[in-house]
């Protein structure tokens, strides 16, 4: 299996006030080690772009995505898709990657997006994922405005059926501390929900499939209990070995 992970990366920008003097300093993060690192213990190739190399190192065609199994979309909003340096800043036109993704999709490929600051709508809705050529072909439908529902106390996932996509894992599944709100469409399947909203669905769209696990995969909204869970590994291999038809 070959997988493509786009997004889980930032920077951190700060500034230190020490009385009447201040300093600032910056640094650079990545995100989904944990993800990661349960696929490729089974083998699985992932191949992860940082948000900020998608511009440049993202296949734009068809035939280009058509070498992944399965794209991962995590924390990274549309317009970096849209407004690479080279439309924003010198108005040049290139392909929409998004379009690329969908077609991928609708050709036979597999998407799964996971939660996020910049998922689905994310904070102050500039994700904007539901004005995107992917709004449609998501399991669920994208809310506008800000979709963030953060839960501090934790809040429990529930599993709705029993589904190839989901881990055998029969235990309580340990509480999330955050999630994105969707509304689940009549055309997918609705598999798991924490608090009343959709946490885990798929939808078969044209010759592919797509998925969506609302929360993270990491922390914050992930916190430990999540990631040592027993059924961490296996509800990623199997959700997306379902999503690539294999």
């Amino acid at each position: 299996m070959r997988v493509l992970l786009l997004g889980e990366s930032w920077f951190i920008h700060l500034i230190h006030q020490k009385g009447f003097d201040s300093f600032t300093n910056s640094e650079y993060q990545e995100g989904g080690h944990e993800f990661k690192a349960v696929l490729r213990a089974r083998d699985w190739v992932v191949d992860h772009i940082p948000a900020h190399r998608i511009a440049d190192d993202m296949p734009t065609t068809v035939e280009g995505l058509r070498a992944y199994d399965c794209v991962v979309i995590s924390d990274v909003g549309a317009n970096t898709f849209l407004l690479t340096p080279s439309v924003f800043r010198t108005s040049a036109s290139e392909p929409n990657r998004l379009a690329a993704i969908r077609e991928y999709v609708l050709t036979g490929g597999a998407l799964l997006m996971v939660g996020g600051y910049l998922s689905f709508s994310g904070i102050d809705g500039k994700a904007r994922y539901g004005q995107s050529p992917l709004a449609d072909l998501l399991p669920v439908d994208v809310l506008s405005g800000d979709d963030r529902v953060e839960a501090p106390e934790g809040v429990q996932p529930k599993v709705l059926t029993a589904h190839p996509a989901l881990p055998d894992e029969t235990t309580e599944w340990p509480a999330l501390l955050g999630y994105n709100r969707t509304t689940a469409r009549d055309d997918g399947d609705l598999l798991v929900t924490v608090g009343p909203d959709p946490l885990i669905a798929v939808r078969q769209v044209g010759q592919g499939r797509t998925g969506v696990f609302t929360s993270d995969l990491a922390p914050h909204w992930a916190p430990p209990p999540f990631l040592s869970w027993p059924g961490y590994p296996e509800l990623w291999a199997r959700l997306i070995t379902w999503l690539a038809a294999r």
